[in-house]
């Protein structure tokens, strides 16, 4: 499937001389931004001649485009690093290269902590990642950190989800400045990629097929901001709804001080903009959410909760919070637990807080203990689940429009989605594999059982398009 993206005379070229050709395996951590940035670089191999594999004993070079978020991220990135070096005691002349947040933030530790590694990039290096593998003949590790804004904004790339749904990176860096948040130090401050740049994408992978397209950006509400254009994103989803082949378009994360009555139109005036909305709240104590550097407070949430539901009745809202923020009293929780209770989002995530080295919120007082940190996270999803049985349940009886993903290896089931789920983060509509169904079309569904996070059902007839 890949060989659609290869340019047949520079391939050839290079068979036949053989020239630095590599068999590549490229890993990617983390976010769907991240992944985009993979997808280009892997365009960009594959273009230069380079093979790629996802057998890593196959690999010449293995690259780790790594997360650098969190704790929890920075970790799993470190044991893929670890795991593509191990590879070298069987095959001593493997290199492999680090790129991604991970090696944007740690730079130089990461050699010296990992003198295994042959390569560390940074994110404004991404673009030269040919060159540089080009470049791994000796045994001295290279290391390349060009300027942040030199990350492409978008470029030529392969498509590496499932054909029928890709992410449309639509801006990078982000100037919330949050202070538990590396990012801003990671990917500096939001570079917006222009309209019809976003909208030329859009088309092509329409022509490769993609049914759904799914906006990311740190702040997508935020997009057009660094023009002097606040709201622009609104006049990008009524470029986008017109784009012929895509069905589904989903914005990932709307902010809530940012959700206008402009935004909320523009949702409800493009019939492709699915009635789904992340909105990563973090808290709802206006102390806790000043400690933050949250621009709004638990008034500027419930009034965007109340307009969207307004709006748009059957729109589903997931949210992320934060427990254990340093400062964050028993009674402040509370007031969390209650909340999480009262407004009854349809998806909730719960993270304990991590502090990140060079934030703000790292260098606080009244840093909270681990376990009671955990505690919290833990106890605030047992509430979600509660919360999600209920919704899920209410479900059951009725009829779904759905997109197909595929088979579920361990159950052989289909594995279907209804616009209220995100693919790789909400859960899925299961039905029996009795009857043929083919991935990326669409299907009536009627739902038979439902348990916590996931439906169950039969497809009872193709959607046409």
């Amino acid at each position: 499937a890949i060989s659609r993206y290869l340019n047949p005379e520079t391939c050839m070229e290079k068979f036949l001389t053989r020239e630095t050709i590599m068999v590549i395996a490229l890993i990617s951590l983390g976010c769907p931004k991240n992944q985009v940035d993979a997808d280009v670089m892997c365009h960009a191999l594959l273009e230069r001649g380079h093979i790629t594999t996802v057998d890593l004993s196959e690999a010449d070079a293995i690259i780790v485009n790594t997360c650098g978020f969190i704790e929890s991220a920075k970790q799993e990135a470190i044991d893929s690093i670890l795991e593509a070096c191990s590879y070298k005691e069987q095959k001593p002349e493997l290199k492999v290269v680090v790129t991604g947040c991970l090696a944007q933030r740690y730079q130089h530790e990461i050699v010296k902590e990992i003198p295994e590694v042959d390569a560390v990039v940074g994110l404004g290096s991404n673009a030269a990642i040919c060159s540089i593998l080009e470049r791994l003949t000796g045994t001295q590790p290279v290391e390349s950190y060009g300027a942040k804004e030199s990350l492409p904004l978008g470029g030529k790339r392969v498509i590496s989800t499932p054909r029928h749904y890709a992410y449309l990176k639509i801006a990078e860096g982000c100037n919330n400045r949050c202070h538990y948040c590396a990012i801003p130090l990671i990917r500096g401050p939001l570079r917006s990629r222009p309209i019809e740049d976003c909208v030329a994408e859009a088309r092509w992978l329409a022509g490769e097929g993609v049914k759904e397209l799914i906006l990311v950006a740190q702040d997508p509400t935020a997009y057009g901001e660094d023009w002097g254009k606040p709201g622009a994103v609104c006049e990008l989803l009524d470029k986008l709804n017109t784009i012929e082949g895509i069905r589904w378009i989903r914005v990932l994360y709307a902010y809530p001080e940012r959700i206008s009555d402009e935004f909320i139109a523009a949702l409800v005036r493009n019939n492709k903009v699915v009635p789904y909305l992340d909105l990563p709240i973090q808290h709802c104590d206006d102390e806790v959410l000043k400690n933050m550097n949250r621009r709004g407070g638990r008034k500027e949430i419930e009034d965007a909760i109340r307009r969207l539901r307004a709006a748009i009745p059957n729109i589903t809202l997931r949210t992320t919070l934060i427990a254990g923020f340093p400062g964050e009293t028993e009674e402040q929780y509370s007031e969390l637990c209650d909340f999480v209770k009262t407004v009854k989002f349809d998806r909730l995530g719960c993270f304990a807080y991590s502090a990140e080295e060079n934030t703000v919120a790292a260098k606080m007082d009244n840093q909270i203990d681990e376990e009671v940190k955990q505690r919290r996270a833990d106890h605030i999803m047992e509430l979600q689940a509660e919360i999600s049985a209920e919704k899920e349940a209410e479900k059951v009886g009725k009829t779904y429009e759905c997109i197909c993903d595929g088979v579920d290896d361990e159950t052989g089931m289909y594995l279907l989605r209804s616009a209220a789920d995100c693919p790789e983060i909400d859960g899925s509509i299961m039905t029996p594999a009795d009857t043929p169904l083919e991935a990326g079309a669409f299907y009536n569904v009627t739902i038979t059982d439902a348990d916590t996070y996931d439906l169950y059902g039969y497809a009872e007839s193709k959607v046409e398009e």
